[in-house]
């Protein structure tokens, strides 16, 4: 099978890592990756902020489970009120990928650069996880405020990065197989 079918099809949401720090070398190539996904009008509206302080990713991580726990939605205020759950899966790498404000599509195109960040991470053996519930952090904005997102930029997600904790062997699910459809 061709080697990024079989990346894609290898890729699993780590939820289980080493405390050992990713190499500067592992790292500038997943955040290439990135920068070579694709964006609407070529406008490249992405920024990526790489958090490798453990105090910090632990902070956020514990007020955005404060936020969840306000949430109306059962299964996030069960979330935010377990006491053991880390939001980040205690990884030594969050990547805050945020979008400019304005673009035509900085949704999207962020959306796929993370994918990217996920397959090269997965592509070096590297664990990764994409992180919707950074939200939660990001919408206190004094919180957010100090991770200095540049002006005129919004977060959208994070990324987690590390070594593979071997212990954690994640399945993957089965695939819903009747979502096509052809107009030949």
């Amino acid at each position: 099978m061709n080697e990024v079918l079989e990346v894609i099809k290898r890729r699993r949401s780590i939820r289980k890592y080493l405390p050992d720090q990713i190499k500067d070398e592992e790292l500038n190539t997943i955040l290439e990756a990135a920068i070579f996904a694709p964006s609407g009008h070529n406008e490249q509206p992405w920024h990526f902020l790489v958090i490798q302080d453990k105090e910090l990713i632990d902070r956020m991580s514990e007020k955005a489970k404060e936020a969840m726990t306000r949430s109306n939605i059962d299964w996030i205020v069960k979330i935010g009120q377990n006491t053991r759950r880390h939001i980040f899966h205690n990884a030594p790498t969050v990547i805050v990928v945020s979008g400019r404000k304005g673009s035509y599509s900085a949704l999207v195109d962020c959306s796929a650069a993370t994918q990217n960040m996920l397959l090269a991470a997965e592509s070096l053996g590297i664990g990764s996880c994409w992180i919707g519930l950074a939200n939660f952090f990001f919408q206190q904005e004094e919180e957010a405020k100090r991770l200095s997102i540049p002006e005129g930029y919004e977060p959208f997600y994070a990324v987690t990065l590390g070594y593979k904790d071997p212990s954690y062997q994640p399945i993957a699910p089965e695939r819903k197989r009747d979502v096509f459809a052809y107009i030949r």
